[in-house]
């Protein structure tokens, strides 16, 4: 293999990764073996294909590993294969020898032009230039051709520099936020709409989805482990015509890598920590994908666990780092090709999240000591088993998911008052089942379109108590359940070439019940109305339509208008020991904006959006008269939305984003029982003084932006460097409605730098996060029983160094 090596470091580098080449090498990459290369970046069919042949591939221009390649399939040899994907492309490939390659850029190849052999007819090409797909849209639209706001993120850049999951897509959107009680007991918000900070009985703001499949319904969002990933799609506002109830903000969807058939292969990685005033932190984690029949079945399971150490000193009970978590799961898919199109995924997975105690501090006390006198944390855990059967023909694709959810959230509060310890459990449990199936034609001579029904049944016992330790007193509980079945339809049609026009509407049909668990006692001179004290029940029916246009001005510019509702349904809450039915939401929002060209594939990118947002009866948390949170319809409200990305890749392999988000909302038409919560919580505040602020929906901040840069060059011909680092700003934003949820959180700065240097499929990094050891404030809630007064904050993770391994095979 030639070396080129301008300096003595990088002959050094060079030299050094030769064994590691030489051990994963077979006899001869010339060889025919049967490939399976996935779409997306050169790097990631790169990456397989050496692990697939023992080909040593390099490459002269870090810029042209983000160029997007097409999926391949079939017998042939490392170099038909190299020569298939850059069919069409800037790069060209020259061949060192029988068994090694150098992938440069057109203008830079000096060797004569060899001629391609001919190519196998059993190989499969799909495309020379593939499109990037939103399959989020449920129809395969081209991202081009999406009328709306959408982040498609790479799944190996969320892995880069280290396992977070979804901190790391937090980190690169920045119209997305969240809360942050810990890992599985999260709630997730797009854009400006936001409902509460609590695991209450309130269905989510945004869709979650694996796959095809619904993660939840009214939990929290897992937090599922980003292993493996091929790419996780955020789309903004509410998508009710397609993904139904709780998608008033978008929905996020994480798309697996499949099983690949009749391929070995394997990834490890794995990494150890060390923060700054905590205790040190490790993760691992692995793939394996094994063929079990052929290339008619194969496995893909995924494993990992991580330690997340401690950081916060609880100076009462004279404890350090209190808050460690721990992180456990794995999920496995069994594909079977039964032929004719025909492919049947059956899947499982399982997380398990502990907390070894809240994690918050006490601003008073300075940085990260809190005192508290009994112990909080929590215990999450997720389970999911699913079936798709997915079939393709020329011109439509047909898909049904059907899956089970359990999930289980135990949280504990420190409830201590007035020198008394006592603890406030909360065990929130649900079930759901959830059926889908579509059929849909992509878009093709300026028609598409989308059919389908779902039904989902989920019910949420929500279990509570409260007292001294050891001997606490159950409390008011509640169950929420609900049947939902919906038919939904979507189309476009391109009447003039570069104009789409988009419609579509959902009919949903709910069936919504519940009861309290250990209620207060209720007087009433009837059975009857005793019982429907605390037992409800009542249908409601829901027609969601929307409406978009699209125009490709230029051949990479696109504008786009578009209408679109959502809604989430009523149910249960507690207030003061009983239960009492809160009424559904709505959002309807116009939105505008335009696109200019693909991150990654041109040397500018631009999106811009802007979107008003009517929310009528919104479902928010407030704290009842006995200190507890509660849920109820606080009036109706608006929301400006203003976001904007861009992209500029000035010199090959460096890549400059920005992004920055701009949230403008208010309740403007409080409800009686909102009004009733401030009045009464103005006789306990000193000053009887809300400010205007107040007013605003919780938990989004005003205003979020984020600076980053990816950068690549290669070493040698074997190896490549690559750097990436980012620095986001979190505004200013409030926990909840009200004084006693008023505190400020956010007005804080994160960043991060990770370093890699390697080949494709083995390579070391170093990162570090919160490179000032900044302790900001990413939330402003430990406990609802100490909520006022502006004390509680959940500081970042102090400045953490990690080094880290990662290699496929």
């Amino acid at each position: 293999m030639d070396i080129v090596a301008p300096d003595p470091v990088k002959r050094a580098l060079a030299l050094a990764s030769i064994p590691l080449l030489v051990a994963a090498a077979p006899a001869s990459a010339a060889e025919r073996a049967a490939l399976d290369l996935p779409a997306g970046r050169l790097s990631d069919a790169v990456a397989a294909l050496a692990a697939q042949t023992g080909a040593s591939i390099s490459v002269a221009d870090g810029s042209i590993w983000a160029m997007r390649v097409a999926p391949l399939r079939g017998r042939m040899s490392a170099e038909d294969a190299l020569r298939r994907l850059l069919r069409g492309s800037r790069a060209r490939l020259v061949v060192l020898d029988g068994r090694s390659f150098r992938i440069v850029a057109a203008r830079d190849v000096a060797a004569p032009r060899r001629t391609a052999r001919p190519s196998p007819p059993a190989a499969i090409v799909e495309g020379e230039e593939p499109p990037i797909i939103v399959t989020a849209s449920k129809r395969d639209t081209r991202l081009r051709d999406f009328p709306g706001s959408v982040s498609i993120l790479n799944g190996a850049d969320l892995t880069f520099g280290g396992e977070q999951g979804m901190e790391s897509v937090l980190a690169r959107v920045a119209s997305l936020s969240s809360t942050h009680l810990g890992a599985g007991r999260n709630k997730l918000f797009i854009r400006g709409i936001a409902d509460s900070s609590f695991t209450g009985p309130t269905q989510a703001t945004v869709g979650q989805y694996l796959g095809d499949m619904r993660l939840t319904y009214n939990a929290p969002d897992p937090d599922l482990r980003l292993y493996d990933i091929q790419s996780v799609e955020i789309l903004e506002g509410p998508q009710g015509t397609l993904y139904g109830a709780g998608s008033l903000g978008g929905i996020i969807r994480i798309v697996r890598n499949p099983p690949r058939l009749s391929q070995f292969g394997g990834a490890l990685s794995a990494g150890a920590s060390v923060t700054a005033h905590g205790d040190p932190s490790g993760d691992l984690g692995g793939m394996l994908n094994l063929p079990v029949a052929g290339d008619r079945v194969a496995l893909r399971a995924v494993a990992y666990g991580l330690r997340e150490g401690g950081y916060i000193d609880d100076v009462w009970r004279q404890k350090k780092d209190i808050n460690r978590t721990r992180i456990a799961g794995g999920r496995a898919t069994l594909r079977i090709d039964a032929g004719d199109g025909w492919t049947v995924d059956i899947g499982g997975v399982y997380q398990d999240n502990e907390g070894r105690d809240s994690q918050y501090a006490d601003r008073s006390l300075g940085g990260l000591k809190r005192s508290s006198r009994t112990p909080g944390g929590f215990d999450a855990s997720y389970k999911l088993g699913e079936l798709v059967v997915a079939k393709s023909w020329d011109d439509l694709s047909f898909l049904s998911s059907t899956g089970l959810v359990r999930q289980k959230l135990d949280e504990r509060y420190d409830a201590s008052m007035n020198g008394v310890e006592r603890l406030f459990t909360q065990r929130n449990r649900t079930r759901m089942f959830a059926t889908e199936n579509r059929l849909w034609r992509p878009t093709r001579d300026g028609f598409g379109w989308v059919i389908g029904a779902s039904y989902t049944h989920n019910r949420t016992d929500l279990d509570r108590s409260l007292g001294p330790v050891g001997v606490p007193v159950a409390v008011t509980g509640v169950s929420n359940r609900i049947r939902e079945t919906t038919i939904y339809g979507e189309a476009s049609i391109e009447p003039v070439r570069g104009l789409t026009v988009t419609g579509g509407a959902r009919y949903t049909w709910s069936k919504l019940g519940g009861g309290a668990d250990d209620p207060l006692p209720v007087f009433s001179p009837t059975l009857e109305a005793a019982r429907a004290a605390i037992v409800a029940s009542r249908k409601e029916r829901r027609l969601l339509p929307s409406a978009s246009v699209s125009a490709a001005l230029l051949p990479r510019l696109i504008v786009y208008a578009r209408y679109q509702q959502g809604f989430r349904p009523g149910g249960l809450a507690i207030e003061g020991g009983f239960v009492r039915r809160f009424r559904n939401d709505h959002v309807a929002t116009m939105e505008t904006g335009l696109r200019y060209g693909v991150r990654g594939d041109d040397p500018f990118d631009l999106s811009l959006s802007l979107s008003y947002t009517d929310w009528q009866d919104i479902q928010a948390d407030f704290i009842d008269s006995g200190g507890l949170p509660t849920t109820d319809n606080i009036g109706d409200g608006r929301i400006y939305s203003l976001s904007a990305a861009m992209g500029w890749a000035p010199l090959p392999g460096l890549i400059f984003d920005a992004a920055a988000t701009y949230n403008d909302s208010r309740v403007t038409d409080p409800s009686p029982s909102l009004l009733f919560a401030l009045a009464s919580a103005a006789v306990s505040d000193k000053t009887g003084a809300f400010t205007g602020g107040q007013s605003r929906i919780p938990n989004v901040a005003r205003f979020t932006t984020r600076i980053g840069f990816d950068y690549r060059t290669p070493v040698s011909d074997a190896i490549e460097l690559r750097l990436n680092g980012w620095v986001r700003y979190i505004g200013k934003s409030r926990l909840g409605i009200g004084p006693i949820l008023g505190d400020l959180q956010g007005d804080y700065l994160d960043t991060a730098l990770t370093a890699r240097i390697g080949r494709p499929d083995f390579g070391v990094s170093l990162g570090v996060t919160n490179l000032a050891d900044a302790i900001g404030n990413r939330f402003a809630l430990g406990t609802p029983f100490q909520a006022s007064g502006g004390r509680q904050i959940t500081p970042l993770r102090p400045r953490t160094i990690r080094i880290g391994l990662d290699k496929s095979f």
